[in-house]
């Protein structure tokens, strides 16, 4: 008899103790229960430890693990001590709706990889988020349009993970680590499955929001050039993609930095994006908006 789970939760997390109850609590409320869950623990400075020893669920197990400030690198211990056939992202400062694993393992077969679903997203904005759909999931569509998966959404198998040995952990795709798997799942044909369902909640705070904006930027600009080099074809399609996905990546960090009221970075941005791709509509209706937010306010009011 076969006692090793089906599903391997990994949970990579820093300083999160706070959080890291809500999530745990979240999987311990799972129907499906045949899991086991890795804390991947970047040697945290709160009560972790003790949060993750107060559940006292053998399925729970703790692992200390120096990351460096790549979280890949916690992501690929879990993988690494995995025993279930199939992975489980979830970070610690998300939860999984009591059905999440059910539904996802239903969603499996001999032509399925990879099952991804909506999201919640809660705390500094609330708004239903759905990943995919497939056609946006494809390499082409990945590398053009940029990413549309997000791990705490996802359960993939562990043998196509193992194929393309996991996140990168170079230092450079930090925060774009997860578009960059998903990239090369796509080019090594991982079928891919979405769910209409929302099963999941995606927290937003201060730590995942305007600060690392340009942070995110170089990072999708490396993953950009890894798998869009700049040299690797003369061709004016080629070209045309290329610069059409800079322009997207500068477009979309300047409307971060806009949403978030940095103005004159959001305006420094869209200008970049026009460079690159002067063809997206929105970026001029952004460059407005961030002058007159900085015009000085004139009263209508008659003396």
């Amino acid at each position: 008899m076969n006692d090793s789970p089906v599903v391997t939760v990994v949970i990579p997390t820093y300083n999160h103790a706070h959080f890291l109850r809500e999530a745990l609590q979240s999987l311990c409320a799972q129907s499906f229960s045949n899991w086991e869950a890795i804390v991947v623990n970047n040697y945290s400075e709160d009560d972790t430890i003790a949060v993750v020893a107060s559940f006292s669920d053998p399925r729970i197990r703790l692992e200390n693990f120096r990351n460096n400030g790549v979280i890949a690198s916690s992501r690929n211990r879990g993988i690494a001590l995995a025993q279930g056939q199939y992975i489980a992202f979830l970070d610690s400062d998300d939860i999984w709706y009591p059905e999440k694993l059910t539904q996802c393992m239903q969603s499996f077969d001999d032509n399925v990889d990879l099952v991804c679903h909506g999201l919640y997203w809660f705390g500094n904005e609330e708004r239903n988020m759905f990943c995919g759909p497939a056609q946006r999931a494809t390499f082409d569509a990945l590398l053009d349009k940029g990413n549309c998966i997000t791990p705490s959404a996802t359960v993939v198998r562990k043998s196509i993970l193992d194929l393309v040995d996991g996140f990168s952990q170079n230092p450079a795709v930090v925060t774009s680590e997860d578009y960059h798997l998903w990239l090369k799942l796509a080019k090594v044909g991982a079928r891919m499955k979405f769910l209409e369902e929302i099963l999941g909640g995606y927290r937003i705070h201060s730590s995942n929001q305007s600060s690392a904006a340009l942070r995110h930027l170089e990072s999708v600009l490396q993953v950009v050039e890894e798998f869009f080099p700049a040299q690797s074809s003369s061709t004016i399609s080629f070209q045309i993609r290329r610069r059409k996905r800079l322009g997207l990546a500068y477009y979309s960090a300047g409307r971060v930095m806009q949403k978030n009221g940095k103005r004159s970075d959001s305006r420094r941005l869209f200008l970049q994006s026009i460079k690159y791709w002067p063809f997206y509509p929105k970026i001029y209706l952004g460059i407005v908006l961030s002058v007159i937010h900085h015009l000085p306010f004139v009263s209508r009011t008659s003396k």
